[in-house]
């Protein structure tokens, strides 16, 4: 085979695809999550490369920003995805056509997943012939099973340890042929025969995802560690058992996401005053006053800033930890001007507006919900990042925020741990605070640490911050996730994706 190995990368959703893979690839973008970024900046690095690269994705013409009333559904078809050399592979089914967002309102979906993954086993599959197909989460659990039906070597990428289940029967209704490849399935109980197995055992989509392909990859080293050793109870039982199956056979590695390349305070459009490591200093305090305004704080531009990015979800992220200590915390950091912002919404604002309005600490605790914006202006106007998460199989904000200048506060756990060392001022490493035990006295002795951080001369400190975002941009960006994952894509090919690719 003298042509460069095909690549077909299956997602529900990519933040955007590089000019040039074929028509209106500028306007497709559907984001929900992580897996967007990694898929774009994935694609786009093997396209720059010369990679021969394929994206199969849901066509949904309403986030796509198409005009599409005078063209049917078979023009579209022939018109984006069966021109000559093209590489976008568009998922065909009225189900997507007019949707708003990826994923509905639960979350699950599977009627949505069961449409993709017809047109990419049935139609795409067969038109791409790929030599190595990359697929994400449950919403693509199928396609690894049939690939290997095909002989098709497949990776896994597991983002998130949810799932859902279906019969046989359900998805052979959604018109995909499970009877060929039925063997290569993960059911709540191990089937006696395909025909016992139809209606009654539920197959397990991530399982089944995890179990069919030859290699699997989650979203930080440390987070497959923990699966693999027995951590986090509320993992399926399921899942852990292919995970830890496919570690113990030295098919499974762990390749951290990064954040998307607009989060750069140098060039950011969402916040009023931009800067590098050289002006951090001036230009985040002005940030500061901007944000301080816009949440109602006191406007204080030397006050130490802590701020509250991800979602206020109690059974993942903390935030009750942040709730216990939150006056007490305020109340010992008066003098110093201590402040808080939460910009988030979820289950658990709510108490936080409460101890605002009790404790009368409008000043120094403010509260919005979430707004892309002034997210963005929080990561350039806080000092420190709170991320007290109990499991965290990658996250983002603690790769976000040192760029910006904001130090991690974080839990020693999944991604976290890969992301977040402990800050030594004397031998200049480390780029946070981190607290291992998860409850909110950890918490509380963590803040302290940053407050102690904060009470050392202006020049040290701001010397520590210039260093933290130089290797923090070095460090966290999507080159460095595309090379991890090309290396893998590599290693299950045995051959070079490009002849350049060593050298560059």
């Amino acid at each position: 085979m003298n042509r460069n190995p095909r690549i077909l990368i299956v997602t529900p959703e990519i933040t955007y695809l590089p000019e040039g893979m074929g028509n209106l690839a500028g306007k497709m973008s559907a984001k929900a999550g992580g897996m967007a970024d990694v898929s774009a900046s994935l694609t786009a690095a093997l396209f720059d490369l010369g990679a021969d690269v394929h994206v199969a994705l849901p066509h949904y013409r309403r986030m796509f920003h198409e005009e599409t009333a005078q063209l049917v559904a078979d023009e579209l078809r022939v018109y984006k995805s069966r021109m000559p050399d093209a590489r976008i592979h568009l998922a065909e089914d009225r189900c997507f056509y007019y949707r708003d967002r990826v994923y509905s309102q639960s979350g699950a979906n599977p009627h949505l997943a069961l449409a993709f993954q017809r047109e990419v086993i049935n139609n795409i599959i067969p038109e791409v012939q790929p030599d190595l197909i990359h697929c994400n989460d449950w919403m693509t659990g199928l396609v690894p099973a049939a690939a290997r039906r095909m002989g098709i070597p497949c990776l896994f990428t597991v983002h998130n340890i949810h799932t859902h289940k279906l019969t046989l029967a359900q998805i052979e209704d959604s018109g995909i042929d499970a009877a060929e490849f039925w063997a290569n399935l993960y059911y709540e109980y191990p089937p006696m025969d395909y025909f016992s197995a139809r209606d009654v055992d539920p197959v397990d989509l991530q399982a089944s995802g995890i179990f069919g392909a030859h290699f699997i990859n989650t979203v930080s080293p440390t987070f497959l560690r923990e699966i693999v050793d027995g951590w986090h109870d509320f993992i399926p039982g399921s899942i852990r058992n292919e995970i830890r199956n496919k570690f113990n056979a030295g098919c499974a590695s762990g390749i951290l996401n990064a954040p998307d390349p607009s989060d750069d305070p140098e060039t950011d459009d969402k916040i009023p005053f931009r800067y590098g490591p050289d002006n951090h200093a001036e230009m985040k305090r002005r940030n500061k006053l901007a944000l301080q305004h816009a949440l109602g704080l006191e406007e204080n531009p030397d006050a130490p800033l802590f701020f509250w990015p991800s979602r206020l979800d109690p059974v993942q992220k903390g935030p009750q930890l942040l709730a216990d200590i939150c006056y007490r915390f305020l109340d010992r950091h008066w003098a110093e001007g201590a402040q808080i912002a939460v910009i988030a919404n979820g289950a658990f604002q709510q108490p936080f507006w409460d101890i605002r309005s009790f404790h009368n600490i409008g000043g120094r605790l403010g509260v919005s919900n979430f707004d892309a914006r002034l997210s963005q202006l929080g990561f350039a106007a806080s000092d420190f990042m709170l991320m007290p998460s109990l499991f965290e199989p990658c996250g983002l904000p603690q790769m976000q925020a040192p760029i910006y200048g904001s130090l991690a506060v974080a839990h020693n756990t999944g991604g976290l741990h890969d992301t977040v060392e402990p800050l030594d001022v004397a031998a200049h490493k480390g780029n946070g605070f981190v607290f291992d035990t998860y409850d909110s006295n950890g918490l509380f002795w963590a803040m302290d640490q940053a407050m102690a951080f904060w009470a050392l001369p202006a020049d040290v400190r701001e010397a520590e911050v210039s260093r933290i975002m130089r290797e923090s941009h070095k460090r966290f960006n999507h080159e460095a996730c595309a090379r991890e994952y090309i290396a893998l894509y590599e290693r299950m090919l045995n051959r070079h994706l490009v002849k350049d690719f060593a050298a560059s």
